[in-house]
């Protein structure tokens, strides 16, 4: 049996997928002294087990559908943990290392850093994953492009050194492995095949354009993987990325009266119009204060992302230095979770939250009218 991702803890139980004989099952586990156990394996590694297979009902299967599981394995007994091949060594070795880093900060600092840095949110205590979801900065804690960007950033120096091809291949590689670091989730599949795109055309001489880059890249993973339709991190992470990349520039070209808040309030409007469908349809909500948040958390919040995993890998490696190394990122962690915890006392309830949106729409216009005009009237 190999293990597809790591296991998740809940109150009472614990959820992992496994792959049995070319099929995916979920397996969950109760009890203490098992889940301890199964608490300790990672994604990637073999175990050798003993159990049956359980047919999930018709809303269960729909439910897990994206995850290509057909059923649920029912445990018996598992041998001793198989390190797995060389790709999934190496990524669980680099995850030990950052969360050993992450064991300096207190909690729940810590589980926001793993979050930030790879992705991993298992241990984010429920009133944070509340309160960020509340106030709009849930995304933070999916590794997305903005965090393929940054690793790539931190390869810079090296890659500006190299001929194209070699700089092609290396980019790529790299982009790969930081998306089996990340567990191949959804947002960062996206992200990881537009980098891998743009890497291409940068290479071969062709027209970046990020919104073909988008079409593209969604194309090539709805063709390889139809199932990915029915994930909301996949719908968020388009949605929010088509906004970014459209309505984003479109209106920060607007803004302009808002000065060197221009770009980045135009960017974050235009992620959250794209995300306004999905997150009203699943969620039921679209944080009023999602914008102020967003513009508060998500430069410190990219700070940590660039800066954190360095930093947790020299700090996992040497405890000596964890405590210093690790203040920056307990600061930036501190003020993104702050930002989330003001969010929530200050987003107003239904349907004050609507009508909110209804001035904040109502005000761009007025902005973005005014804006054209002056334009129309200074070219004549």
């Amino acid at each position: 049996m190999r293990l597809i991702d790591d296991p998740q803890p809940y109150p009472s139980s614990t959820r992992v997928i496994v792959e049995v004989d070319g099929e995916r099952f979920e397996m969950w586990s109760r009890g203490r002294a098992r889940q301890q156990r199964i608490r300790s394996w990672r994604g990637g590694e073999w175990v050798e087990v003993k159990g049956e297979r359980v047919a999930l009902d018709a809303e269960r299967a729909q439910r897990v559908a994206w995850q290509h599981v057909v059923g649920e394995f029912e445990l018996i007994w598992a041998s001793d943990v198989d390190a797995g091949g060389p790709v999934a060594r190496a990524s669980n070795r680099v995850r030990a290392t950052i969360e050993r880093a992450a064991d300096v900060l207190p909690e729940p600092d810590g589980a926001l850093y793993r979050g930030l840095v790879i992705g991993d949110d298992r241990d984010q205590p429920r009133d944070m994953v509340e309160r960020f979801r509340a106030s709009g900065l849930s995304h933070l804690t999916a590794v997305s492009g903005q965090n393929v960007a940054f690793v790539l950033a931190a390869c810079g120096p090296l890659l500006v050194r190299m001929r194209p091809v070699p700089r092609w291949a290396v980019t790529v590689s790299v982009i790969a492995w930081f998306v089996v670091l990340t567990r191949v989730e959804p947002s960062i599949l996206r992200a990881g095949v537009m980098a891998g795109l743009s890497a291409t055309a940068y290479a071969t001489g062709r027209e970046r354009s990020p919104v073909r880059i988008l079409a593209l890249a969604v194309i090539v993973l709805a063709l390889v993987d139809p199932l990915l339709a029915w994930s909301i991190g996949f719908w968020l992470s388009v949605g929010a990325t088509a906004g970014v990349c459209t309505v984003g520039p479109w209106l920060a070209h607007r803004l302009t009266v808002f000065g060197s808040l221009a770009l980045p309030l135009g960017i974050t409007l235009g992620a959250q119009l794209g995300v306004a469908v999905p997150s009203v349809w699943v969620f039921g909500r679209l944080p009023l204060v999602s914008v102020a948040a967003n513009l508060l958390a998500v430069p410190v919040a990219g700070f940590v992302m660039l800066y954190g995993l360095p930093a947790g890998l020299v700090a996992g490696s040497v405890p000596a230095v964890a405590p210093v190394v690790m203040l920056p990122a307990r600061i930036g962690t501190r003020w993104v979770d702050t930002v989330a915890v003001f969010g929530v006392h200050l987003e107003p309830e239904p349907p004050g939250v609507w009508v909110g949106w209804v001035v904040v729409v109502a005000l761009v216009l007025v902005v973005v009218c005014g804006s054209v005009c002056r334009r129309r009237g200074g070219t004549r």
